[in-house]
């Protein structure tokens, strides 16, 4: 290895040094006052002797600043040349990153110039077009959309070229053939003198959200149009929505309804053991299906039919409720009255044959259960064929009606009171008190019946023939206690009017 390479790194690093400039500048100083301070022992010598001295010490003491400013400026340069090569690299891995940044981002940037070519383009931007990155640059706009497409977009290339900024969202058909949603950007670049020299263009994907958008407004639509009410609460039970289905079903608005629980619509009817229930099933298959009884914002009950379906996080803890009701009370009521209508009697609204037969047997059932008895009497108008006939249908219907009325005003909550015929009632009194009892009944029966009716102005009086037969006494079974009945009373009728008569068994 040459001296000169040797040297070469070891000056530079001496000349390089900040406390270099300051030694050689101390050294001068040094030797000028060195030299006025032997000046007075030269001129006392001969200047042989010490002139040859004085020469070097005084050549050294001008030189030492002239090469203390050389180290000086040297050194600034090297410093310099140090920071700028540091802002160079620095500069470099930063237009690095940020090119990595651009090209890696999924939105779709590029540059253009006011000729309309593209002048950058990312990663992003060439595979939406499905061209290298090196065709798409330098290629005019419009050869790389479609002849629709640029005339659509060319009001925005005009617009951002006269400086204005612009936004706006496409449909577009990828390369692949599929559609896809963006929304873009044009931003104008201007020079110092104000002109545009050319615009960035900045378009964002939004395929997925706009499907997800499609999707929200369909359910919305739903939502708000379906006839069914729809209530939605927190995992607490606070209502968070409603839908107008609700509204029109319970009467209480959005407002009044969200930040409540459902329990404003509480209608008393259910016992705590049904609300324990309907939360078990929830809790446990997460739905619940079923019927119930609530109360509107005006207080009147109704029947809903119910669906309360839980919904779940990620983590399958719940998050939310969501009930589907529908109003069914005028179902209900119309299967009520239905019901009513199959066992009840369509003139007077007294029990029918069907439902009589059937409290029968169940008094017979409790009877014998609890070792006791009843009466049964059946019941037959004395008088309402000749009304019937001379007034007409109409004098009879109301007749009967009035005579039910009357009937079911002597009746006990046990007690039971049907039209089986025309002009034929019976009454069943549960449980009497012995003979006693049943023929006091039967005599108010007689007297309540005996009164005079007032039809369309019209003052009727009618009487009534009673048979009776006990249970168990006179038959076991409801056919056999009916039949006896019967025969009683026309034993009775035909004594007369108003007679009363029980069952014997030689009769």
């Amino acid at each position: 290895m040459s001296v000169q390479k040797i040297r070469g790194p070891w000056i530079s690093t001496v000349i390089a040094s900040p406390c270099t400039k300051y030694f050689f500048v101390l050294l001068a100083v040094v030797s000028l006052i060195a030299s006025i301070e032997i000046w007075p022992l030269s001129v006392n010598h001969s200047f042989i002797e010490h002139g040859l001295y004085f020469l070097v010490m005084a050549t050294f003491a001008i030189t030492c600043p002239f090469i203390a400013y050389y180290i000086h400026v040297t050194h600034r340069i090297q410093k310099a040349l140090k920071q700028a090569e540091s802002t160079s690299e620095a500069s470099l891995k930063n237009e690095q990153l940020i090119r990595t940044i651009v090209n890696s981002t999924p939105n779709m940037m590029g540059y253009w110039d006011r000729d309309l070519r593209c002048r950058y383009a990312n990663n992003a931007f060439s595979e939406w077009f499905g061209m290298p990155p090196e065709d798409v640059i330098g290629i005019r706009f419009q050869d790389l959309v479609s002849e629709q497409l640029y005339a659509l977009n060319e009001p925005h290339l005009r617009a951002v070229l006269a400086g204005e900024p612009q936004r706006f969202e496409r449909t577009l058909n990828k390369v692949d053939g599929s559609v896809g949603h963006i929304i873009g950007n044009y931003i104008p670049d201007f020079e110092d003198d104000g002109r545009v020299r050319g615009f960035s263009i900045q378009a964002s994907e939004v395929t997925v959200l706009k499907e997800v958008e499609a999707k929200l407004k369909l359910a919305a639509c739903v939502f708000d149009n379906t006839l069914d009410g729809v209530l939605i609460t927190d995992v607490n039970g606070v209502i968070l929505s409603v839908n107008p289905g609700f509204v029109e079903i319970t009467g209480y608005t959005l407002e009044e309804s969200v930040g409540q629980t459902p329990h404003i619509l509480h209608s008393d009817r259910h016992d705590q053991a049904f609300y324990a229930y309907m939360w078990g099933e929830i809790k446990a298959k997460g739905l619940w299906h079923g019927e119930i009884w609530n109360r509107r914002k005006d207080g009147e009950l109704y029947l809903q039919r119910m669906t309360i379906s839980m919904v779940r996080d990620e983590a399958g803890e719940p998050i939310h409720y969501v009930s589907v009701f529908s109003d069914i009370t005028a179902l209900w009521r119309k299967d009520e009255h239905i019901r009513h209508l199959a066992f009840h009697d369509a003139l007077t609204d007294l029990p029918n044959r069907t439902l009589l037969m059937d409290r029968i047997n169940q008094q017979v059932l409790h009877a014998n259960r609890e070792e006791s008895h009843f009466a049964l009497m059946f019941l037959d108008l004395d008088g309402f064929k000749l009304v019937n006939d001379q007034l007409g249908h109409k004098f009879g219907d109301d007749l009967l009606k009035d005579v039910a009325k009357r009937l079911l005003a002597l009746v006990r909550r046990t007690d039971t009171v049907a039209r089986v015929g025309g002009d034929e009632f019976i009454f069943l009194l549960n449980n009497p008190q012995g003979r006693a009892e049943i023929i006091e009944v039967a005599n108010r029966i007689v007297t309540s019946i005996n009164e005079p009716i007032e039809i369309l102005g019209e003052v009727l009086q009618i009487g009534v023939s009673l048979g009776i037969a006990i249970f168990p006494d006179d038959g076991d079974t409801a056919a056999d206690l009916i039949k006896h009945a019967d025969g009683a009373m026309y034993a009775a009728k035909s004594q007369g009017k108003n007679n009363i008569r029980f069952f014997l068994a030689e009769h």
